[in-house]
């Protein structure tokens, strides 16, 4: 195997950089993001492709952790490599053992205070409804199939209460409790959330099927608030809640009052964002990244 600028002798001592990585992948076959020893994911398959083409362990960081079953196009990954390595040969080589399920988009070599986690400042999410009587099953994989008619103007409206700092214990997967730890905040900041109708761009995909799409944008997400909030509004689109319910769901701080939660195979992980202002769930303040920006080609 070529040695992709790894030194021979594995125990000799050896400058590191940090790299970060924009990762594609589709979640149908992988338990998630992070890692399991017991199942196949998404750092699992990476960080075995990374440390055997290294020649030495690698500890992989996401900017977030996608449940079983969702796909991602802009993940970013960082780590820790040699300095001597070349990434676009790096990159080649990671591509030919784990394409087509995850392929690595781009590289670069960033600051050694890089995390692709904590120097995130948004993550932004996609999920696609098809909306049609008849299942399409080149989309299948990729988008939820509702055959009951929606009204969009009202999902539309479903959209503004998200806006702005809120809890979200509404949306939100009840962790864990960790005996001696505080409860984690389920506050977040959503900068943007909206449906839109895609049908004209899908239409080489999905022959004239009526598709849509919900895209939010955060610093940060509970486990499940997408799909949550996505299932609760489609019951606003099919008539079962009104647009006008969902600042009293969320006042009322209860997973039970909203819908249920919408399939993991619509949502994909869109972008991570580094720029602008880092906020603070727990003070509630914003404070500037000095991180440059991090943008998938």
């Amino acid at each position: 195997m070529p040695d992709h600028g790894a030194l021979e002798n594995v125990n000799e001592p050896v400058a590191l950089r940090r790299a970060r990585f924009v990762v594609a992948y589709d979640g149908s076959g992988f338990h998630g993001f992070a890692p399991n020893p017991d199942v196949d994911t998404v750092v699992g398959v990476l960080s075995d492709a990374f440390s055997r083409i290294s020649r030495h362990p690698v500890q992989l960081v996401g900017a977030g952790r996608t449940d079983a079953g969702v796909h991602a196009w802009g993940q970013v990954i960082s780590c820790e490599l040699a300095e001597t390595v070349d990434l676009a040969d790096l990159v080649r080589h990671v591509n030919r053992m784990c394409a087509p399920r995850v392929v690595v988009r781009n590289a670069a070599w960033v600051a050694d205070d890089f995390s692709a986690r904590f120097s995130a400042t948004w993550r932004h999410y996609r999920y696609m409804v098809i909306n049609e009587p008849v299942p399409n099953p080149f989309l299948a994989n990729t988008a939820w199939h509702v055959h009951q008619p929606l009204s969009l103007p009202a999902m539309q409206l479903a959209c503004d209460p998200l806006i702005g700092e809120h809890d979200f214990t509404t949306f939100c997967r009840q962790p864990t409790a960790i005996p001696g730890q505080a409860e984690p905040s389920m506050r977040r900041r959503v900068m943007i959330a909206r449906w839109s109708d895609i049908t004209d761009e899908m239409r080489p995909f999905a022959d004239g099927a009526r598709v849509l799409r919900f895209e939010i944008r955060a610093n940060a997400f509970c486990h499940q608030m997408v799909r949550a909030i996505v299932g609760t509004h489609i019951d606003v689109g099919r008539g079962r809640f009104h647009a006008g319910e969902i600042r009293t769901m969320m006042r009322a701080q209860n997973r039970k009052v909203a819908g249920d939660v919408a399939p993991a195979h619509g949502l994909v992980l869109w972008e991570v964002g580094f720029d602008g202002p880092r906020y603070d769930a727990s003070t509630s303040s914003l404070r500037r990244s000095s991180i440059p920006i991090v943008e998938a080609p």
